[in-house]
């Protein structure tokens, strides 16, 4: 295969840790071990002109939060990164996210006739979203109407649009995007593997040799549907007295989540333990017995896949690229959408049996090694380098 020199282009990026963060590092990671290079052009959160996460090849432009989906910022003066392109010699742009970075990917790419490959990584949907848009109903349809204008222009100006799962490729399919090619989002297993001991992380939380864990891991924001878990671990906590849940991660929802788990009485059965550590990752996972994913928002689920890859079952909401990673009585269960009883019901029926979703749960894994899916993304580079 040929190498490349490819550009990133994203409106989000480090000190933030999410699902477009964590994949363009992977694939960064595994493209350069095969000789290519990669320059990452990010917005960054403030205006400020510190150089913090920049290197000689990770170029961050400041910006302001985008309140519709705050994991991402909307860089201020972001087009003059395209006067670095040619001097770099890149031959292949792939925009990670359709907004001030991603359309700035887009003019590059047409002023400097370089291909432009583009992932759909975040649902832009005024469902899954409703937290962010106006509470007027009247203006909430529009907002979200206009969006999908946009994001059909968006991804049609592409080469290729990347859907991580065949159910994202649908539901483009179905909103008018063409072009689009599966290809998901990868791990690292020498990484993520069940070998992976968490009794160092469990003797750090304090857990006693018998609790159980149930845990959720990724962004506390309104979409993720973190309350229907909270709600379930009601019902499981009540009859289960060694169960625990743990919610790892930061985000613009955490004080509303504690609230919540107030409320609902089971805020001393439920840990918000912040911000967790790369490195930490793994021992998180091994210390859990099983991960829960209530989220509506998911065009993947990456860290279902890294969770099982350490053996853990993961109990999802049955919705989207979930429905279609999860695998009933296999990998972990599925639950309608929404209702916490449902979810309560198969948290419980995991916890009884979390060995027999082992096997299962590691061989589903390993179908999205970073090896084995670079190789995917390579194919779709060279389809659009002449």
């Amino acid at each position: 295969m040929p190498r490349h020199n490819i550009a990133f282009y994203s409106d989000t990026y480090l000190p933030a840790v999410d699902g477009v963060v964590t994949s363009m590092l992977t694939f960064k990671k595994e493209l350069e071990r095969r000789g290519n290079k990669v320059y990452i052009f990010a917005s960054k959160k403030g205006i400020r002109k510190s150089k913090a996460y920049e290197s000689e090849d990770v170029f961050l432009y400041p910006g302001v939060d985008f309140k519709p989906y705050p994991q991402y910022s909307v860089a201020v003066f972001p087009f003059y990164s395209s006067l670095k392109l040619s001097s770099l010699g890149i031959d292949v742009i792939h925009s990670q996210t359709p907004f001030m970075m991603g359309f700035n990917a887009l003019i590059a790419a047409k002023i400097g006739k370089i291909p432009l490959v583009s992932t759909y990584h975040t649902m832009i949907d005024s469902k899954s979203s409703s937290a962010y848009y106006p509470k007027n109903n009247s203006i909430k349809k529009f907002a979200g109407a206009t969006m999908w204008k946009y994001i059909k222009f968006y991804y049609n100006q592409c080469d290729v649009t990347i859907a991580p799962s065949q159910a994202v490729a649908d539901m483009l399919g179905a909103r008018g995007v063409g072009n689009t090619r599966i290809v998901p989002n990868s791990i690292d297993l020498k990484r993520f593997n069940p070998k992976v001991r968490g009794d160092a992380m469990r003797a750090r939380l304090g857990l006693k040799d018998k609790e159980r864990v149930v845990l959720y891991l990724g962004r506390v924001s309104r979409e993720k549907k973190i309350e229907v878990m909270l709600k379930a671990a009601r019902s499981v906590t009540a009859r289960n007295r060694d169960v625990t849940f743990v919610v790892g991660g930061t985000g613009p929802a955490v004080d509303y989540y504690r609230r919540a788990a107030k409320k609902l009485g089971v805020l001393d059965r439920v840990r918000f333990i912040g911000f967790v550590e790369d490195k930490d990752l793994p021992g998180l996972y091994a210390a859990s017995d099983v991960l829960c994913l209530p989220s509506t928002f998911e065009t993947q689920g990456i860290v279902s896949i890294e969770a099982m890859a350490v053996g853990k079952p993961v109990v999802a909401a049955d919705y989207l690229a979930l429905r279609e990673l999860i695998e009933n009585g296999a990998n972990g269960e599925r639950f309608k959408a929404g209702d916490y009883t449902s979810c309560a019901r198969k948290i419980e029926k995991v916890l009884n049996k979390c060995d027999a979703y082992r096997k299962e749960a590691v061989k589903t894994a390993g179908k999205f090694s970073v090896e084995k899916v670079t190789d995917e993304l390579l194919k779709v580079y060279d389809s659009v380098v002449d």
